[in-house]
């Protein structure tokens, strides 16, 4: 079998790695690309982006969600994910995203969340095979890209349309590999992923599957790749505020970080959401960043959850990076009882 950091074909793009950074709503902008790419993942796939704001020409999107930073083209081809349910507008919107600078279109057929479903889109196409197929074939021709398709295994309890549709879309519409999540979209991220499923999927599909889902530590990663036979793994929660995973795959380090990499990093990503969105909007985006980061330092418990509460109502970036130093500080060497930090 394969080992991760072998080198693979995705259509007619050579990939340095078998690890890729996952689509995150909301989340997976440039930096956090680059960021995963720094620490080594050979594929990154931007947050779900609607068809009908590229095909539209929405500002916001076209200024943030489809900015690629030209440091993000280092180690690895760039692939922007798309949703939608209308053909035509995909085939526009596909056209337009090529056009920008990215390698690979990505479709999302797995999303779970009601308004994405209930516009025909995400996890509503696994019960609608004949538009799905529409779609991705659409995706192909309006870009000339390689066409990925991410989904689950099914909608609900025990179906297995996802596998059906897989299927469909590699010998229909060209797909050139499968992004699998084998969860059923109802269960969100609850239970145990049904690797059997990815496996059964990776043995029949005549196209590379990736594997995504439940992967939140190296260990398990590594575990779940050897135990499906899949092309690829790819990385979601487990790599928020833990780009560090990413090298551990790859054998690039065997200890998690100290507390100095994660302030550094945490600085890192700090710079980058300014330089991003701005001082004030990137101290509201961070909010949802800082527990990350705060659970990678290791602290004791309480001071954790204090520290964790004042970030989310720090006035400025200063006093956040004050508050981190400080907490450190104290929970290094104050644990006397009496003893309370600035931040309490």
């Amino acid at each position: 079998m394969p080992a991760l950091t072998d080198r693979w074909t995705l259509a007619d793009l050579e990939l340095p790695n078998r690890v890729a950074l996952a689509p995150l709503a909301g989340i997976g902008n440039w930096f956090v690309r680059l960021q995963a790419r720094r620490y080594g993942a050979g594929l990154v796939v931007s947050e779900m982006v609607s068809s009908c704001a590229v095909h539209y020409g929405n500002e916001r999107t076209w200024r943030e969600l489809l900015r690629i930073d030209e440091r993000e083209r280092s180690g690895g081809p760039i692939s922007i994910q798309l949703f939608g349910s209308d053909p035509g507008i995909t085939r526009s919107a596909a056209a337009q995203v090529a056009a920008l600078g990215a390698d690979i279109i990505d479709l999302n057929m797995g999303c779970p969340v009601p308004k994405v479903c209930k516009t025909g889109a995400g996890a509503a196409l696994l019960e609608d095979g004949d538009r799905a197929v529409a779609i991705a074939r659409a995706a192909r021709e309006g870009s000339g890209l390689p066409v990925t398709v991410k989904l689950r295994s099914g909608r609900r309890a025990g179906e297995r349309s996802g596998i059906r549709l897989a299927h469909r879309l590699v010998s229909e519409a060209g797909v050139c590999a499968i992004a699998f999540h084998p969860r059923v979209a109802v269960a969100g991220h609850r239970g145990a992923p049904d690797y059997a499923l990815a496996a059964e999927l990776a043995r029949t599909l005549d196209a590379p599957v990736i594997l995504s889902g439940g992967l939140d530590t190296a260990a398990a990663a590594r575990e779940a790749y050897e135990a499906t036979g899949v092309a690829a793994i790819m990385l979601a929660r487990g790599a928020l505020g833990n780009p560090w995973i990413f090298a551990e795959l790859l054998g690039r380090r065997s200890a998690p970080p100290g507390r100095d990499e994660v302030l550094a990093e945490l600085d890192w990503v700090i710079d980058r959401a300014c330089e991003h969105l701005g001082v004030s909007r990137a101290g509201r985006y961070l909010r949802r960043f800082y527990p990350w980061y705060v659970e990678r330092l290791s602290l004791e418990r309480a001071t954790a959850r204090r520290l964790s509460a004042a970030l989310q109502q720090a006035d400025s970036f200063a006093q956040a990076r004050e508050l981190l130093a400080e907490c450190v500080r104290f929970d290094a060497v104050v644990r006397a009882p009496d003893a309370v930090p600035a931040f309490a």
